[in-house]
């Protein structure tokens, strides 16, 4: 069985995602995030929350506190939809096929 690598969600390796994307397709290893950001740098698929709803949220909640809201009052929050990204260019250059009913349910298809 050929080897695929899962990538963990830490701002560390958000950080180095284009490496991470460069040495992964370098090194012809199907590639799995849970961010979107990965996907765009060369990553084959990515399933997780979408940092840009989180940092639009972030403004709701700023907004709230310089309303005079004390932080302790605001719920806790996590995103209810994950999304899905395909980069099918590293598919093409990893020989790997995509199958249409996962490409059908995608966010974001790169092409």
């Amino acid at each position: 069985m050929p080897a695929k690598l899962v990538v963990l969600q830490t701002n560390l390796l958000l950080v180095r995602c284009e490496q991470i994307g460069a040495i992964a397709l370098e090194r012809r290893l199907p590639t799995v995030f849970g961010y979107r950001e990965h996907v765009i740098h060369g990553g084959l698929v990515s399933y997780g929350v979408d940092l840009r709803w989180c940092y639009r949220r972030t403004g709701y909640f700023v907004d709230k506190i310089l309303r005079g809201v004390h932080p302790g009052d605001l719920p806790i929050e996590f995103p209810s939809k994950l999304w899905l990204a395909v980069n099918l260019k590293t598919a093409k250059a990893l020989d790997v096929a995509i199958p249409a009913a996962l490409l059908a349910r995608g966010d974001e298809v790169i092409e």
